[in-house]
């Protein structure tokens, strides 16, 4: 059978943090709801689009939503339900292909070219989703179907809430000719206005300047790149599956930690989590980074390349804690922490870390299956018991961890 022109879509759930609260409590269905904290310090993770009207966004500032809704109903994140109906959506999807790249919790491109003599033309197998998902997850999402990854997302971005948008092939460059250049992957603020001084306003007044000149403008790498994309030339193929390059954890504080004691708490809390993870998804690290972000918003980072890879929480501090010790200046007062492990290796591949007597690593084994019984917090080290457990900013350290991981 003939492969169709336009086999890639990209399936978008539509405010899905909100859509899932709103699932649990049918109330909040037509209300501004806002997913994240209400402290200080708080972020929003998530806003329906009642609260979308007001201007309320991902990643702002609760005051600040506040002030733009002031009847905006506030929710606490519950990622255990995230993630949950993220795996109903997961299945949905395999349901009709087996080439399903997970791009977040929320959303993933699907190559359904050899799916059609089954399930249909793509279109058809877009609309099949949608109504699956709607069905099975209890929330709504947004298809695009092209032929490329790019116009996909592009089409799905354009079809929110609920919709469905299909680009012929043959008429991708009209599709993309009217739309602003910052449509294109790779055009930030900072391009953006490089590209204006030049009156490059849409994909398709890029598309019609000449190659050398934004190769003098951007370079040859990036003119390249977006040229080919406002063409609509993307030769991406859909990966079923790509093993994460780093697994991290960072937490937003409701007051600023000036203390090294208590700041040494929380980084031992935060290696402890990333190490959980490590565990969890079969890898080991090699490199420890730390991140810590100053009351002046100035962010400092720093990070070592270990001798041996380890998945041990208790490894990570050792190096992070030296790491914040060389930090300059005293009595620094941080707003943020963060803890990243990169390098990663499959654990099967440290043979030799598994012969060795390793003590530590045998005791956050044992505390894993323990929360694996008996839920999240059943057990922790005893430098943590009497940890002050001021509220935290909810879309610090959770949210922002369940988009960077591949959960599927």
């Amino acid at each position: 059978m003939t492969r169709p022109p336009e086999p890639i879509l990209h399936v978008d759930l539509d405010a899905f943090y909100a859509g899932v609260e709103m699932q649990k409590d049918p109330s909040l269905r037509g209300k501004p709801v806002v997913v994240g904290g209400t402290g200080a310090r708080g972020v929003v993770a998530s806003a329906s689009y009642e609260a979308r009207a007001f201007g309320v966004r991902s990643a702002m500032p609760s005051v600040r939503a506040r002030r733009l809704c002031p009847e905006a109903i506030f929710v606490a994140p519950d990622f255990d339900a995230y993630s949950a109906h993220s795996n109903r959506f997961r299945e949905v999807l395999c349901s009709y292909t087996p080439l399903v790249e997970p791009i977040s919790l929320d959303e993933a491109f699907l190559d359904v070219g050899g799916a059609t003599r089954l399930f249909g033309e793509p279109e058809r197998i877009a609309g099949s989703i949608r109504d699956d998902v709607r069905r099975e997850v209890g929330v709504t999402c947004s298809v695009g179907v092209a032929s490329t990854k790019f116009v996909a997302k592009v089409a799905s971005d354009l079809c929110k809430p609920d919709g469905l948008l299909h680009v012929p092939a043959r008429d991708t460059l009209a599709f993309l000719g009217p739309l602003p250049v910052g449509r294109l992957w790779g055009v930030g603020e900072k391009t953006g206005e490089l590209l204006g001084r030049l009156a490059i306003r849409t994909i398709g007044d890029l598309g019609r300047t000449p190659r050398a000149v934004l190769e003098r403008l951007l370079g040859e790498a990036q003119a390249r790149h977006l040229t080919e994309l406002s063409h609509g030339v993307d030769d991406r193929a859909v990966i079923p599956y790509e093993a994460p390059k780093s697994v991290g954890h960072e937490e937003t504080f409701e007051r600023d930690l000036d203390q090294p004691q208590e700041i040494l708490r929380e980084l031992l809390l935060l290696c402890g989590k990333v190490a959980a993870r490590l565990r969890k998804d079969g890898y080991r690290a090699r490199t420890v980074v730390l991140k810590a972000r100053l009351a002046s918003f100035a962010t400092l980072t720093r990070s070592r390349t270990l001798a041996d890879a380890t998945d041990v929480g208790v490894d990570l501090y050792r190096v992070v804690s030296e790491l914040y010790g060389s930090l300059p200046g005293a009595n620094r007062r941080f707003r943020l922490l963060g803890v990243q492990a990169s390098g990663l290796v499959p654990a099967g591949a440290e043979q030799l870390a598994l012969l060795r007597t390793d003590r530590w690593g045998e005791v956050e084994r044992t505390m894993d299956r323990i929360e694996r019984r008996f839920g999240r917090g059943a057990a922790t080290q005893a430098s943590l018991m009497d940890r002050d457990r001021r509220p935290r900013s909810p879309a610090g350290t959770d949210a922002k961890d369940l988009r960077h991981f591949r959960p599927w």
